[in-house]
């Protein structure tokens, strides 16, 4: 059992779109095909990566470190005690081999993407979708059949005015999701509110919207939105403050009763710590977001979660950033709270199957084997672009 090639790309997301932070034009996704000497159906079993949105490609420390490291580990040294599987932990192990603690930056994308087509790889070849085997041999057995997901959308766009914004958010409705996600932070605080007024005559309940300003506030301004968002009870008000500025976030939760989120921008179980440490995160009321995809994947992920008991939060508390089809397979494996989803950004790599539609808010999962990117044609064309 070997892997007898490793092929990747860095791929231009080239849009137009911007958050409080940044925009999107000149912004790629790294993607991965792992290749190996297992056949199935006659074709070899290849397993898929590639990184979540707003991180660029690591292309540069995938072809300098990563993939040398795993094309020239021996490959007993790859697989599983048994010899019947690989194993995505040793796997990893040799990806970080030579790597220093702390960090974590990009290096945490191209191990990410990389342990994304393992696990891909390990369920083919285990003849599964990837929640179940996640379920079977890491859960309590019995995954979740379907999964809370919400629209993320409400960008900035050049001439988006507050119809066509209204139009994007009755189109996410349209689409079976009850909530919704929109940008604030990137306009005056009396235009967001203004554009905050605007979403809600269309989804109605406030509860079902949630504002994300991208870590663009500094300490009086997020404190300034949070006074202002305080009577609307919104679904959560997510990444006021730079993701490592701990001590904001507590300042925020004692002047705001309400949900918050944050956690796609740390990258290590050692960085989700201190957050449970000293964020002032509220374990009934507040949400978690880390991104396996962008935090070396899910074999770091687990001890991320591993965390989460320590300080008295529950799993269901996790919902995942990046909108793709490995957070999904994690959330109904291993019990998360749900998922983000990107129905009209990011495509191919937002959504998730083409033939399992949103019903009232959540979305079922595939019976295929794997992660699911064979079920979703548009992005499955572009991966399958990798290999010769």
């Amino acid at each position: 059992m070997r892997i007898t090639a490793v092929y990747e790309r860095s791929v231009p997301l080239d849009s137009a779109i911007a958050n409080a932070y940044i925009d999107f034009r000149t912004m790629t996704a790294s993607v991965v095909a792992v290749v190996t000497d297992v056949v199935r159906d006659g074709e070899p079993i290849i397993g898929y990566g590639f990184n979540s949105n707003g991180r660029y490609g690591a292309g540069g420390l995938l072809r300098e470190r990563f993939i040398p490291r795993l094309l020239q580990a021996a490959p007993e040294d790859l697989v599983n005690g048994g010899g019947d599987n690989f194993d995505p932990f040793k796997v990893w192990d040799i990806l970080m081999r030579g790597e220093k603690p702390g960090g974590h930056g990009e290096r945490s994308v191209a191990v990410g993407v990389i342990d994304m087509a393992m696990w891909d790889i390990v369920a083919k070849v285990a003849n599964k979708p990837l929640y179940r085997l996640l379920a079977e041999q890491i859960g309590d057995g019995s995954p979740d059949e379907r999964v809370f997901v919400y629209a993320a959308g409400g960008y900035y766009a050049p001439g988006k005015d507050l119809s066509q914004l209204q139009e994007e958010m009755r189109q996410y409705l349209g689409m079976g999701y009850t909530h919704v996600k929109m940008k604030i932070g990137g306009v005056s605080l009396d235009e967001d509110l203004r554009r905050i007024d605007a979403v809600l005559t269309v989804v109605g309940d406030s509860s079902r919207l949630a504002v994300d300003a991208n870590g663009r506030f500094g300490w009086d301004e997020a404190l300034r939105y949070a006074e202002a968002l305080k009577p609307y009870r919104l679904f959560w008000y997510e990444e006021a403050g730079d993701p490592l500025d701990y001590a904001l976030q507590a300042a925020l939760s004692e002047v705001y009763p309400h949900p918050m989120a944050t956690g796609e921008n740390l990258f290590s179980h050692q960085d989700a710590r201190n957050l449970l440490r000293y964020g002032g995160m509220r374990p009934a009321t507040d949400y978690l977001q880390f991104d396996c995809a962008l935090s070396y994947g899910l074999v770091e992920y687990l001890r991320t979660l591993e965390q989460l008991g320590r300080f008295g939060w529950s799993s269901r508390r996790v919902i995942p950033h990046g909108g793709h089809q490995m957070s999904l397979n994690i959330a109904a494996g291993l019990h998360l709270g749900g998922n983000e989803s990107y129905p009209g950004v990011f495509q191919p790599f937002g959504g998730f199957s083409d033939h399992l539609a949103v019903d009232n808010g959540y979305v079922r999962l595939p019976n295929a084997p794997g992660i699911g990117f064979e079920e979703k044609h548009a992005l499955y064309d572009l991966l399958r672009t990798l290999t010769p």
